[in-house]
């Protein structure tokens, strides 16, 4: 059985992963096309959507922490454009 993560953590590694699609270099061949290079980018904001996607259902959220969650989106919608864009 997996291991629960508090909605605090998961922001915090959710904003690491969008970190990181930031920080991935940009491949010489092909820069920004490089097929690897976006299956990449896009595994990170996935990756990060989907470590905060339940934790506005959660009856225990605080509306801080669920106004948190939208800037995360628009977060991981902002890199998505900036990246591959």
């Amino acid at each position: 059985m997996s291991k629960l993560i508090p909605a605090a953590e998961r922001i915090i590694r959710a904003r690491a992963l969008i970190q990181q699609a930031r920080e991935l270099p940009v491949p010489a061949e092909e820069g920004r096309n490089n097929f690897s290079y976006i299956a990449q980018v896009k595994d990170f904001l996935r990756q990060a959507r989907d470590l905060i996607k339940f934790i506005p259902q959660s009856a225990s959220t605080t509306d801080e922490m669920r106004e948190e969650v939208k800037q995360i989106y628009l977060e991981i919608e902002q890199a998505d454009q900036k990246i591959l864009r």
